[in-house]
C-alpha cells in the first residue's frame, strides 16, 4: 500500500474541485513552502513539502493523470508514469510570472535539478537552460497631491549585471577551459539500479562539460557583479496606495535576458485629506454667525484654496460636495469630487452683552433658556 498522502488532502481541496480552486491553492501553498522563503534551519523540510505539492499538482492539473489518479489511487499514476513524466507538462510557471519575487520557470530546477529517469538507459545530454534574471521589488512613497496629477520618481536601484570584462562566462578573458574529469565532458553523470538509469548534472561543472582554469579578476568568477542604477519610474494619476507598477527589463541580468523591476506604491498620509476612493474628504470650521445667517468659506483642495458659499441655516456637520475637485482613476481622466463637512464653531468666553443678546434671541424664538453654570454652557444648550 502506498505511504503517500492524498493529492487532494496535500492541496487542502476537495475531490471535486476545478482547476481553477486546484491552481490558487497550489499557489498559496508554493509561496508558503518555498525554501527561499523560510530561514535556513527550516530549508530542508520546506524542500520535501513543495516537492510533496507540487507532484499533487502535477497529477491534478493534468485531466488524463488525474482521472487515473481518482480511479486507482498513486498506484494508477506510479505505474503508467516516471518521475520525470509526472511533472512533464504540467505549467508551474504560468502561476508565478506576475509575482513581484517571481520564480519563474527555474523554481523547479533549483529543487528538482536537471533530474530525469531513464527506463531503457537511452537519452543523450540535456543541456543547461539558459535563465531570465532575477525579479526585483522596490518600494517608493508619493504625496496625495502626487496621486492627483501622476509624477516620476527616480530610484537608485542596487542590482547585479553581467560582468563586462567575461560577459558572463566567469573566466579570465583568454584562458581555456578543460574537460570536467567527472563527467568526461558530457554535463551529465549517470548511476543505474536495475532497469532505471537516474541521470541528473554534473556537479563538478554543473552541465558545462568543461572547468574554467582561471577566474575573471573583475567579478572572481561569479560572472557578475553589483551595481546600483538610477531608474525612472512613471507613477500614473490616481494610482491606489499599495499598487504594484511592472518596469520590465529592469531587474537583474541574466543569460537570458533581463527580469523586471516591480515598484511597490506607498501613498504618505495626507494632513488635510482623507481619501475615499476618487472622492478626498476634509473637514473645515465656521463661525455661527455664518452658519445662521449664510456666507463664504475657504476651503483647501489639491490645487489652492477656493471660496464655498454656506447657506443660511448650515448644520454642524453638513457635508457639501466640490464636484470634480477629486482624483482622477487609474485608467480615466474624470476625477472624483471633494467632499467639504463643515464644523460650526460655538463661541466661548462670551461678553455679558453677547450673552443677554443670545438670551434675547432665544425668546424670541419661544425657546427656554435653562439656568447653567456658566455663559460659554448656556450657549451650547441654546443652540444644541
Amino acid at each position: 500500500m502506498s505511504t503517500k498522502r492524498d493529492y487532494y488532502e496535500i492541496l487542502g481541496v476537495k475531490k471535486s474541485a476545478s482547476l481553477d480552486e486546484i491552481k490558487k491553492s497550489y499557489r498559496s501553498l508554493a509561496l508558503q513552502y518555498h525554501p527561499d522563503r523560510v530561514p535556513a534551519e527550516k530549508k530542508k523540510e520546506a524542500e520535501e513539502k513543495f516537492k510533496e505539492i507540487s507532484e499533487a499538482y502535477a497529477v491534478l492539473s493534468d485531466s488524463q493523470k488525474r482521472s487515473l489518479y481518482d480511479q486507482y489511487g498513486h498506484s494508477g499514476v506510479d505505474q503508467r508514469y516516471s518521475t520525470e513524466d509526472i511533472f512533464r507538462g504540467a505549467d508551474f510557471s504560468s502561476i508565478f510570472e506576475d509575482l513581484a519575487g517571481g520564480f519563474g520557470g527555474s523554481i523547479f530546477e533549483s529543487i528538482f535539478g536537471d533530474t530525469g529517469f531513464d527506463a531503457f538507459g537511452g537519452g543523450g545530454r540535456r543541456s543547461r537552460r539558459a535563465r531570465r534574471g532575477r525579479d526585483l521589488e522596490f518600494e517608493t512613497e508619493i504625496t496625495l497631491e502626487e496621486v492627483e496629477r501622476g509624477t516620476e520618481k527616480v530610484l537608485k536601484v542596487p542590482r547585479y549585471e553581467l560582468c563586462s570584462t567575461c560577459k558572463g562566462s566567469g573566466e579570465k578573458p583568454g584562458a581555456k577551459r578543460t574537460v570536467c574529469n567527472q563527467c568526461g565532458g558530457r554535463g551529465q553523470i549517470t548511476t543505474s539500479s536495475g532497469f532505471f538509469h537516474l541521470t541528473q548534472t554534473c556537479p563538478k561543472c554543473q552541465g558545462e562539460g568543461r572547468i574554467i582554469t582561471a577566474y575573471c579578476p573583475d567579478c572572481d568568477g561569479q560572472g557578475r557583479i553589483k551595481s546600483t542604477h538610477k531608474i525612472h519610474v512613471k507613477i500614473p494619476a490616481g494610482i491606489e496606495h499599495g499598487s504594484h507598477l511592472r518596469v520590465r527589463g529592469e531587474g537583474e541580468e541574466g543569460q537570458a535576458g533581463r527580469g523586471d523591476l516591480y515598484v511597490l506604491v506607498h501613498v504618505t498620509p495626507h494632513s488635510i485629506f482623507d481619501r475615499q476612493g476618487q472622492d478626498i474628504l476634509c473637514e473645515v470650521s465656521i463661525p455661527l454667525t455664518n452658519a445662521i445667517l449664510g456666507g463664504e468659506v475657504t476651503v483647501p483642495t489639491l490645487n489652492g484654496s477656493v471660496r464655498m458659499k454656506i447657506p443660511k441655516g448650515t448644520q454642524s456637520g453638513r457635508i457639501f460636495r466640490l464636484g470634480g475637485k477629486g482624483l482622477p482613476g487609474i485608467h480615466s481622466s474624470s476625477k472624483g469630487d471633494q467632499l467639504v463637512k463643515v464644523n460650526v464653531q460655538i463661541p466661548e468666553n462670551l461678553t455679558k452683552e453677547e450673552a443677554r443678546l443670545i438670551e434675547q434671541f432665544a425668546k424670541l424664538r419661544g425657546e427656554e433658556v435653562a439656568k447653567v453654570s456658566s455663559l460659554g454652557d448656556k450657549i451650547k444648550r441654546v443652540f444644541s
